[in-house]
C-alpha cells in the first residue's frame, strides 16, 4: 500500500488528529520504516508508549505465546496473567493493589472515583488539581485537567474540582476546607509543556495530606514505568501518595491502565462499583509483566538516567536551544527562535519523529535507546536547527 493510499483511507476515521505525513509499518528498537521503506529515528516511543521499543523480542515472544493460550476472558473468573502481574506492579510500586483499566484516562476517573468513595462520609467530593495539569480527554478527566483550552466546546464538565497553582503548599492549604477529598498533580506535567515539580513541594503536598486527612493522588500516566528514571517518579522523592495512575508505557505498546493504592485503601471499592471489560487482559498482561520486570530492575533504570543526561547535555550544547527541561527520558526543549511545530514536520522530513508540548518540542525516546540511535537522532535535530 503507498502512502497515498493510506491517507485516502483517512477519509473513514473522524477528524481528532492532525497528522504528519508519516505512515509507519515498521519497527526495531528507536527505528522506524514507513509503507514506502523511508527510515526513522522516533524520539516519540507512541507518545511514552513504546518503553523498550519496537518489537523488542522478549516482549513479542511472550505477547504472541500469551495469544495462542486465551486471548480474553470474562473478569467473573480469574487470570494467571492477570493476577501475577497486580502483584508484580504492586511490588515494584509499593502499593498494596491494582484496577486494571485500557487508558491514562479510566485510571484517574477510578482514582476520582476512589477519593469521592473515601471521603463520602464525611461529605468531601470536590479535588484540587494543578494549573496546567492534564488528566484526559473524558468529561470528567477534562473537568479535572486545569487548562481552560480544553474545556472549550464541551461544557458543561463534571463539577467537584479545584485549581492551585504548583508550588503554592498555602494556596493549597486554604483549599481544604473538610469539603476535599483528594489533591492530584503530576509530578511532571508532560503536555502542560514538561514542566517538574519541586520534590519539596512534593513533599510538602504529602504532609498537607496527612494532617488534613486527604488522599495525595500522583498522575504517573506520563512519568511512570522508568520515564523519569525511576519505575516510578514519586520513589525518586522519598514519598508514598494514597493513589496511583498509570497507564502508557505500562504493557509496552498495548492498551491498559492501572489505578493502584495504598495499604490504608485495601478493598474500598466492592464488587460491582468500578469494571472494564478488557481491564486486565492476558494478552496485555503478558506484555505488560515483561515490561515491569525489565523497568524495574535498578541497573535498567540507571541506563535510563544516563541516556537521559546524555541526551539533555547534547540538547543544550546546542546553540538554537534556549533551555532543556524535564527528568530522565522526558525533555521539554525550549528553542531561541522557530515554532516547535514546523521543527517538528521538518524534523519528520529528515527523518526524526518528535513530539511538541505546548511551545515546546518534546522528546520521549523508548527507554531501550541505544548511543547509535540517540547520535543519529541528534544529528538530524541539530541539521534541522540550523534552518530555522
Amino acid at each position: 500500500m503507498t502512502f497515498q493510499q493510506v491517507k485516502e483511507q483517512e477519509q473513514f476515521i473522524i477528524h481528532t488528529y492532525g497528522r504528519v505525513d508519516v505512515a509507519l509499518a515498521e519497527g526495531k528498537n528507536a527505528r522506524a520504516w514507513d509503507v514506502e521503506g523511508k527510515e526513522y529515528i522516533d524520539f516519540t516511543s507512541g507518545i511514552g508508549v513504546n518503553c523498550l521499543g519496537y518489537s523488542d523480542p522478549q516482549w513479542t515472544a511472550a505477547v504472541s505465546a500469551q495469544a495462542g493460550k486465551i486471548q480474553h476472558l470474562c473478569n467473573y473468573y480469574y487470570s494467571p496473567e492477570n493476577t501475577a502481574l497486580a502483584q508484580e506492579l504492586c511490588e515494584a510500586a509499593g502499593m498494596a493493589q491494582a484496577f486494571f483499566c485500557n487508558s491514562g484516562a479510566e485510571a484517574n476517573e477510578c482514582a476520582i472515583k476512589i477519593a469521592r468513595k473515601y471521603g463520602e462520609k464525611r461529605g468531601a467530593c470536590r479535588i484540587v488539581t494543578l494549573n496546567n495539569s492534564f488528566h484526559g480527554r473524558t468529561l470528567t478527566t477534562l473537568s479535572a485537567t486545569g487548562q481552560e483550552g480544553f474545556h472549550k466546546d464541551f461544557l458543561p464538565l463534571t463539577e467537584g474540582f479545584l485549581y492551585a497553582d504548583a508550588g503554592d503548599l498555602e494556596g493549597i492549604a486554604s483549599l481544604l476546607d473538610g469539603t476535599i477529598c483528594g489533591v492530584l498533580i503530576e509530578t511532571v506535567q508532560g503536555e502542560g509543556g514538561v514542566v517538574p515539580m519541586d520534590a519539596a513541594f512534593v513533599q510538602g503536598l504529602r504532609k498537607l495530606c496527612d494532617e488534613k486527612d486527604v488522599l495525595l493522588m500522583l498522575d504517573e500516566v506520563q512519568t511512570g514505568v522508568g520515564r523519569t528514571g525511576h519505575f516510578y517518579s514519586y520513589q525518586g522523592m522519598g514519598i508514598i501518595p494514597d493513589i496511583v495512575s498509570s497507564a502508557k508505557g505500562l504493557a509496552g505498546g498495548l492498551p491498559i491502565g492501572a489505578c493502584l493504592i495504598g495499604e490504608k485503601l485495601r478493598n474500598i471499592l466492592k464488587p460491582g462499583q468500578q469494571g472494564s471489560t478488557f481491564g486486565g487482559n492476558p494478552v496485555v498482561c503478558a506484555g505488560a509483566r515483561v515490561v515491569v520486570s525489565r523497568v524495574s530492575d535498578p541497573t535498567f533504570l540507571q541506563t535510563v538516567r544516563e541516556k537521559g543526561k546524555y541526551l539533555s547535555q547534547r540538547l543544550e550544547s546546542m546553540p538554537q536551544v534556549e533551555l532543556v527541561r524535564g527528568q530522565g527520558m522526558m525533555l521539554g526543549i525550549k528553542l531561541k527562535s522557530g515554532d516547535a511545530h514546523d521543527v517538528l514536520i521538518k524534523c519528520a522530513e529528515q527523518g526524526l519523529l518528535v513530539l511538541t508540548a505546548k511551545d515546546l518540542v518534546r522528546f520521549l525516546p523508548p527507554l531501550t535507546v541505544t548511543r547509535e540511535e540517540m547520535d543519529a537522532g541528534l544529528a538530524i535535530f541539530a541539521k534541522v536547527l540550523e534552518t530555522i
